[in-house]
């Protein structure tokens, strides 16, 4: 189902959709009060929600559809419109999976990569399970998540140096839990990875600063990496650490089909840090950053893989978990303060 109040708009998603035998169009809307009526009838299997409508938003549509009949939501947004972008963020947290570009007139030159990557979107989602009022953490219904607390912390046998993480899919409100439990005080740099649209980054690490408390921009190349700060890879770009904490933002290939890969900043991390590093991997679809987690273990770093029960997409921490690479497999609402622990052990009781 095609939600969207510009009728140009509109009729490009229906054109660009029917290109795709694998796709088929069961509605087409112009507001959100229309898709929740619609949305009994059609019974679609993906959403592509606009953000900016009239009366109801696509924000609290998406609230509303999580809430009364769980279906899986592409936002797709103008990414030059800040404001747009954040309502995008925010309907992430609110249950929608992913957020693509929104698309422009066939006879603009960046049109078939957009119109390609929508298409690939509401394919790839349409396959993901999505359950009422899905908040994140280990409330999550229908999963079952360990009850008991993380096992003891090994002691590192020296200070930790910095935490790398990353995401994909359903990773936004999951990089907010994390993060936004981490203290002012926080005593590591935060590098992270999360697999987005190039367009969307620099307003995704807006959102996330606004959110959570330390300090969140994109990583610089030659900037050296700050306790107490969060960098995020820019858009099409791998993140790496370099000597004495400086960040080399590089245009190397793409690795596993992503860039920024979560596995390029991971293996940078466990070559410059060692075990003195903390590596954490987030809900995400494919195999990202498994690799890379486990050469950080194999450096003797402290690594944690989200647990199933609060994966949206148990596909990169099922890697890890495969690989050996997890030190520690948690919830999500475990893991800042497993973090904490490890980072600040201090500071934690």
């Amino acid at each position: 189902m095609i939600v969207e109040d510009s009728l140009v708009v509109r009729e490009l998603l229906r054109y660009i959709v029917s290109r795709d035998p694998r796709l088929e169009l069961v509605a087409a809307v112009a507001s959100g009060e229309e898709a929740l009526a619609a949305i009994a009838g059609a019974r679609p299997d993906v959403i592509s929600m606009d953000i900016r409508l009239p009366g109801i938003d696509g924000l609290e549509t998406t609230r509303r559809i999580m809430a009364e009949r769980p279906t899986p939501i592409v936002v797709v947004a103008d990414a030059v419109e800040d404001s747009s972008l954040h309502i995008s963020m925010n309907a992430l947290r609110a249950g929608a999976l992913s957020v693509v570009e929104k698309p422009v007139a066939t006879t603009h030159a960046g049109y078939e990569a957009v119109a390609g990557e929508i298409c690939t979107q509401l394919r790839i989602m349409a396959q993901v399970p999505v359950i009422r009022r899905r908040p994140i953490g280990s409330e999550w219904a229908g999963r079952s998540a360990p009850a008991a607390p993380p096992p003891p912390v090994p002691a590192f046998g020296q200070t930790a140096s910095v935490l790398g993480i990353a995401a994909s899919t359903g990773g936004p409100p999951a990089l907010a839990k994390v993060i936004g439990a981490l203290p002012e005080n926080f005593s590591l740099p935060v590098l992270l990875v999360q697999h987005m649209g190039p367009a969307f980054m620099e307003g995704f690490a807006a959102w996330l600063d606004s959110v959570v408390a330390l300090p969140v921009a994109l990583a610089r190349d030659g900037q050296r990496a700050e306790a107490g700060h969060v960098y995020v890879a820019p858009g099409d770009r791998h993140l790496e650490l370099g000597s004495n904490l400086v960040m080399r933002v590089v245009e190397t290939p793409p690795v596993s089909g992503q860039r920024p890969a979560a596995t390029v900043l991971f293996r940078s991390i466990a070559r410059q840090a060692g075990a003195s590093a903390i590596g954490v991997l987030l809900t995400g679809m494919g195999e990202d950053g498994a690799a890379g987690l486990a050469d950080m273990h194999a450096a003797g770093a402290q690594t944690v893989a989200e647990h199933e029960s609060t994966a949206v997409v148990y596909g990169m921490p099922a890697a890890a978990v495969r690989l050996g690479a997890a030190r520690a497999v948690l919830p999500l609402d475990q893991v800042a303060g497993h973090v904490m622990r490890l980072a600040m052990p201090g500071a934690v009781p």
